[in-house]
């Protein structure tokens, strides 16, 4: 069976948005560098330790952000953020522009699903997910069936 869905296009605030969240969640140990820093506080007592690790930590996401933001600028990725229909069987997921032109991603190229409470997150590295809200699914039947692909597949737990 293939799930055809009807076209969607990723929003860029959407992008950004779930791409800190995809960081947050792998990178969760720099807030532990950040609080290790202002500890210096209790060594050499001085509100530089804290303020300085503040504006590491701040700084640290402000990268993030300036990286996720730059991605939907670029004109190689404005493909990204076209409008897409996506056809999903068990060998992969067809992601097509159009009738003639599609990408098809292996399921081994994904890393990780997400079962949230308006989609689904396919995860590929910390900057590439592919987003599936279930408003594009035509009917209840295909959006179980994908959720049936991702158990079989071990993406989703």
């Amino acid at each position: 069976m293939i799930v055809k869905t009807k076209k969607y296009q990723l929003e860029t605030g959407t992008y950004i948005k779930l791409g800190l969240i995809n960081i947050l969640k792998e990178q969760w140990w720099v807030g532990l560098i950040a609080v290790a820093i202002a500890c210096g506080y209790f060594w050499i007592p001085s509100w530089w330790w804290i303020s300085m690790a503040i504006l590491a930590y701040v700084l640290y996401w402000l990268f993030w952000v300036i990286q996720f933001a730059g991605v939907t600028q670029m004109e190689q990725n404005k493909v990204i953020f076209e409008k897409m229909a996506y056809e999903i069987d068990s060998r992969q997921i067809l992601m097509k522009l159009n009738t003639k032109q599609g990408m098809p991603i292996k399921w081994d190229m994904i890393k990780n699903a997400e079962l949230n409470k308006d989609a689904f997150i396919l995860t590929m590295s910390k900057a590439q997910f592919i987003h599936l809200p279930f408003k594009i699914f035509n009917s209840e039947n295909d959006k179980k069936f994908v959720e049936t692909i991702l158990r079989r597949k071990e993406l989703l737990k």
